[in-house]
């Protein structure tokens, strides 16, 4: 019997997908387990969770779709997944879980009582990096444990990303492609290395390179589904299991992003844009570029970090009588907002919108802002705003990307739950001034995890001949000129300028908040 499929596990923020996929893209099986509670808070803006909940949800798709597909698994290659980043997971010298997971979601912040050498700190201060480098001190988890759990942090003896953690549950291996292994730890991306324990780069997170894992190459076996696993999940025992990527990559990869000649704009949790590139580049300034699924190419990425959980947001502060709509109709609150997002003309009337809800590395005092209110604007204007800023933010930093690589985009490829939207989608283009490429399939990290397994395999040579044969769109949008030269004021003339302009109040701001909640303490 011929085998040519694979598995394709993604774990997601709010879900996990078990999918099985064959060499010409297709989904001939998927299973999908949402998860009832994504995390728990013990204070407010602590998110945690049992790293052994993910691998228990991921068991029930499984063996949901092994029980149903059973002739497909005899058929089946290889097995690989792909996971969201940013989520370490605490093991002691027994590999036992010693505290939940601080995941990716999470607000607090560490003291950072333990300075760097004097040295580093003058270094990144002659760089214009102290407030970047402080701000990725302060969420890094381990520091956060040293300083108010000394008891567990005495216990890791095995500090690792998630995904290989669930590796580990899958094979017995504690293993993972340095692409996997994405968020404060400290690794060399440029190398796909530990950095040693007194780089300057790896003192930023202060965790001995002992306690991490063993990086393996992309695209390499690193184990088979032990029997335990196929027991809990249904998966062919000594099924060969293939390093491929983080969530973002596969993603970018299931949307057909295999050069420079085009962008990636991922509209999910945290949104982002991304280029690829076989030399290594900065895609702003110190921020680093990522192994992607695939060997020999890096990813030049920036990141709104609360991205398109913007609209969530905005529902529930705002949304309830589309929540109650779209309860009658039996759709997302969001489906019924994007339905009235072109009522509201290009630009929002005036209203221009900042979207940092979340900060970023390259601006960490930065806050939300929104400018130009007017008696005209309504909700609708607000949430119209919400989509054009992050358009905004994602459009800098594609010029961020093109100015450190030296390349200029010819056209977007696009997904995350905004671009199942073809409002979302038009204004994408013609703020991008660019023709956005929409995906036949929502599921584009588990296709892209299913690509990189296939090149790894051999069946398919290149990339060119994996878009060609597994990766198809349904739409093409192209940009609208009139609404492209009002976006490209606005934008020049107004949103670059919003930054600069209040990049002095939120310092200060930033300043009476830490104060204050030094007081409450």
């Amino acid at each position: 019997m011929e085998k040519e499929y694979v598995i394709a596990i993604d774990y997601g923020t709010q879900s996990v997908r078990v999918s099985i996929v064959d060499k010409k893209g297709r989904f001939l099986a998927f299973e999908q387990e949402r998860y009832v509670t994504p995390y728990f808070s013990i204070k407010p803006g602590y998110c945690e969770q049992d790293p052994d909940f993910y691998y228990g949800c991921m068991c029930k798709a499984a063996k949901r779709l092994t029980s149903k597909h059973p002739e497909l698994l005899e058929k089946c290659l290889s097995i690989s997944s792909t996971c969201f980043r940013d989520t370490a997971v605490y093991l002691d010298k027994d590999l036992n879980i010693i505290r939940p997971s601080i995941i990716w979601l999470d607000q607090r912040q560490a003291e950072v009582k333990r300075k760097l050498p004097f040295i580093y700190n003058a270094a990144f201060w002659i760089s214009g990096m102290t407030q970047t480098v402080l701000l990725n001190r302060k969420r890094t988890p381990a520091i956060w444990l040293q300083e108010n759990e000394p008891e567990n942090w005495k216990k890791v003896a095995h500090y690792v990303p998630l995904n290989v953690y669930l590796n580990y549950r899958m094979l017995g291996v504690l293993t993972d492609s340095a692409s996997n292994m994405i968020g404060h730890f400290p690794i060399n991306f440029k190398k796909c290395k530990w950095y040693k324990k007194n780089a300057m780069k790896g003192c930023i997170y202060d965790i001995d390179p002992k306690l991490m894992p063993k990086i393996s190459p992309i695209g390499s076996v690193i184990g088979q589904i032990s029997k335990k696993c196929s027991e809990e999940t249904g998966f062919p025992e000594g099924l060969r299991y293939i390093t491929t990527g983080n969530d973002k990559s596969c993603e970018a990869l299931g949307s057909g992003q295999i050069d420079s000649d085009s962008a990636h704009l991922s509209y999910g949790t945290s949104s982002s844009i991304a280029v690829i590139s076989q030399k290594y580049f900065n895609p702003e300034k110190f921020l680093p570029a990522y192994a992607t699924a695939f060997p020999g190419y890096y990813s030049g990425e920036v990141q709104i970090y609360r991205g398109y959980w913007m609209l969530t947001w905005f529902v529930e502060q705002f949304g309830e009588h589309e929540s109650l709509e779209a309860q009658i109709e039996k759709v997302a609150p969001e489906e019924v907002l994007n339905e009235k997002l072109m009522s509201v003309p290009p630009g929002c009337d005036g209203l221009i919108l900042q979207p940092y809800w979340g900060p970023g590395l390259s601006r960490p005092l930065a806050k939300g802002a929104v400018i130009g209110f007017y008696d005209v604007h309504t909700k609708f204007h607000l949430y119209r705003a919400i989509i054009e800023g992050i358009g905004f933010a994602l459009k800098e930093g594609l010029e961020s990307i093109e100015k450190h690589s030296h390349k200029k985009v010819k056209y977007l490829t696009i997904s995350g739950g905004g671009s199942r939207s073809d409002a979302i989608c038009q204004i994408t283009s013609d703020l991008f001034n660019l023709p956005v490429y929409k995906s036949e399939t929502c599921e584009n990290s588990s296709l892209g995890c299913a690509c990189a397994q296939f090149l790894a395999l051999g069946v398919y040579k290149n990339l060119d001949e994996i878009k060609s044969n597994m990766i198809r769109y349904t739409k093409v949008f192209t940009p609208n000129k009139e609404a492209s030269l009002e976006y490209k004021e606005l934008y020049e003339k107004v949103y670059l300028d919003v930054y600069p302009s209040l990049n002095k109040l939120y310092k200060t701001l930033t300043e009476i908040d830490v104060k204050n909640n030094k007081k409450i303490k």
